[in-house]
């Protein structure tokens, strides 16, 4: 079961691969009618998928301080918190809030 009865939604990942498996065999319309989600929903995510470039400033961003985060716990043995992290970050001249590298 994707959805449970009064649960969250899975994340749109896990729905979006799910799409993508059963599309070629019903067809995006009737499968987003049962999954609850509009089809432009669909192709939007499709278009990111394919043209990441075209995603706003906000979410490139996004992309970029995911690498950064992730190369600054790596280099440092996978022991630094959010708070280490962040202080690197900001040492390394990379201005973002503390809240930002926690997510």
């Amino acid at each position: 079961r994707l959805f449970c009865e009064g649960g969250v939604r899975p994340p749109l990942e896990k729905v979006m691969a799910l799409l993508d498996k059963l599309r070629e065999q019903y067809g995006v319309r009737p499968v987003c009618s049962e999954l609850h989600i509009a089809p432009s929903t669909y192709y939007h995510c499709q278009q990111q998928r394919h043209h990441p470039d075209k995603r706003s400033a906000h979410a490139q961003r996004d992309d970029w301080l995911k690498r950064e985060i992730q190369r600054v716990y790596d280099e440092n043995h996978q022991v630094y918190g959010v708070r280490k992290v962040w202080r690197q970050l900001l040492r390394e001249g990379i201005r973002v809030a503390r809240c930002t590298v926690a997510r």
